[in-house]
């Protein structure tokens, strides 16, 4: 009797390890993969879906009825006029922004690779992806499984001989120089209607043509390949898709270019041919992004780039279809949640600026946009957000436990309307040493410190930010508490910038 008790429980044991087994082998096939799809300065107002009626944008359209957009996404900053190299950096270490920059200086060193976003998602048994714009100081290589095609900040140019001719020094100080000379192709443009400097369909011009395929097919193609090993694997995964465009040089086939009509373009309502303060906000002639167009910026120019911004992002929007598409035949997309953003917005001619290194909402908010089991479908969701929640909310998907480190969090439950409160108190903005923001109870305030400026703007009645209130008397108050939380948030972010002489004079 003793012998069959102790066989009894013998073969217990052993059914139960192996049903443990198969349901912890269950239980990782059953976890959900992450698509994350990733553009370049694509502002907020830029999906046909998210009231664009100019712009083309079928599959972003198809994201934004099948899920839920998140209509209120913030950048928080950077302190590099490569925006998109700090906001990546948050995005992939999860740290607030001065957190990032000091993260980011050491981040090959020790174990820190191991603590970016695709690394906590392998930790949680996730085959890990990645192609495209990566601009982040680790090889990418450290942090996926694997690789394909990885791109820096974008395609190069010769901006950087400009640079070495002018020394940074104002255009006008060179003696004897023509700024049209000087000026690489593809800046400065055009001049009028008769300026056909620049073809943004012609492959001698490189940019997003090097290599002999368009850049956006690259990313597309490299997507599907993954896609097809991966529909016959157990193992969850996460794809980390980084479109460059539309970044500049906005280059798009000719089809696409035909889809839009430069004399059919608006200006938009907030078009000024120079913005008042720019050179004191880091604004100036030679920052790159602003060098695109002329200065003063003509009606013309604005539309110009405008057709081949939208151009640029119709294109990459087919690729984003492909990619959709492709999930669809694996099988694996009712198991899979998609995540769209960008790295930030773009002026794009609103405030006579064309880039992204300022703080007014068309240059912090991009689109965001998530689909997947649970996600409610056509929703909008006006929570403030920052767009690096969506590593948080990946981690949350994943069911891999988010770190003390990470100062962004999971949307997930927000998306769901689950919650509807935002976990900020309010939205913080920097841009270098320059330029800071507080945006909280449907106002923003803007301080510009070179020049000891501050900007108040009602964002319910003025959602252009075109009309500054700060100096109305009945606004001081406001100005003054929002300054002041502006100041405790700077703490908390360990902001090393001190503006609180500017709080002194108010």
């Amino acid at each position: 009797m003793f012998i069959k008790q102790i066989l009894f429980i013998s073969l217990s044991l052993a059914l139960a390890s192996c049903g443990g087994k198969d349901n912890k082998k269950k239980e990782q096939k059953e976890k959900p993969n992450i698509v994350f799809i990733f553009t370049d300065d694509q502002t907020y107002t830029s999906i046909h879906a998210l009231g664009n009626n100019e712009i083309i944008t079928p599959n972003m359209d198809k994201l934004v009825h099948n899920g839920t957009t998140l209509t209120h996404t913030y950048n928080m900053g950077s302190w590099s006029g490569a925006v998109c190299l700090a906001s990546r950096a948050m995005m992939n270490t999860g740290r607030s922004v001065w957190n990032a920059e000091k993260f980011t200086h050491k981040i090959n060193k020790e174990d820190n690779p191991n603590k970016t976003w695709s690394k906590l998602l392998q930790s949680g048994g996730y085959e890990t992806y990645m192609t495209g714009k990566w601009h982040v100081h680790v090889n990418a290589e450290k942090v996926f499984n694997h690789t394909a095609h990885v791109r820096g900040g974008m395609p190069k140019d010769n901006w950087d001989h400009f640079k070495m001719v002018t020394k940074f020094d104002s255009i006008s100080k060179i003696k004897g120089a023509n700024p049209d000379d000087i000026m690489p192709i593809g800046y400065n443009r055009p001049q009028n209607e008769n300026d056909h400097s620049w073809d943004p369909t012609d492959p001698k011009f490189g940019g997003f043509w090097q290599g002999g395929k368009h850049w956006s097919d690259v990313v597309k193609d490299d997507a599907l390949s993954f896609i097809d090993q991966a529909k016959s694997s157990e193992k969850p995964f996460f794809m980390y898709l980084a479109f460059n465009a539309p970044h500049d040089p906005r280059q798009a086939p000719q089809e696409y270019q035909d889809l839009y009509d430069v004399n059919k373009i608006s200006v938009p309502k907030s078009y000024l041919p120079e913005y008042p303060f720019r050179k004191s906000i880091g604004n100036g002639n030679n920052l790159r992004d602003e060098a695109l167009a002329p200065f003063p910026r003509t009606e013309y120019a604005i539309k110009t780039h405008t057709k081949e911004y939208y151009a640029s992002i119709t294109y990459a929007d087919k690729q984003i279809g492909l990619i959709l598409d492709a999930l669809k035949k694996s099988g694996k997309m009712d198991n899979t949640y998609i995540i769209f953003t960008a790295d930030h917005g773009l002026a794009m001619g609103r405030h006579g600026l064309l880039g992204k290194q300022n703080l007014f909402d068309h240059s912090m908010r991009p689109p965001m946009v998530i689909v997947g089991p649970e996600i409610p479908k056509n929703k909008k969701v006006d929570t403030d957000v920052y767009l690096q929640d969506a590593m948080a909310t990946a981690l949350d998907i994943a069911g891999v436990e988010k770190p003390t480190y990470i100062d962004f969090n999971s949307f997930l439950n927000i998306a769901k309307g689950k919650e509807t409160k935002s976990y900020y108190p309010a939205i913080y903005g920097a841009y270098l040493d320059v330029q800071r923001a507080i945006r909280k109870n449907g106002y923003k305030l803007l301080v510009y410190p070179e020049i000891k400026k501050v900007l108040l703007f009602d964002l319910n009645n003025d959602p252009e930010e075109m009309h500054d209130i700060a100096t109305k008397p009945e606004q001081k108050e406001r100005v003054q508490k929002l300054f002041k939380d502006l100041l405790q948030l700077q703490k908390d972010m360990n902001d090393p910038l001190d503006i609180s002489a500017i709080y002194q004079q108010l």
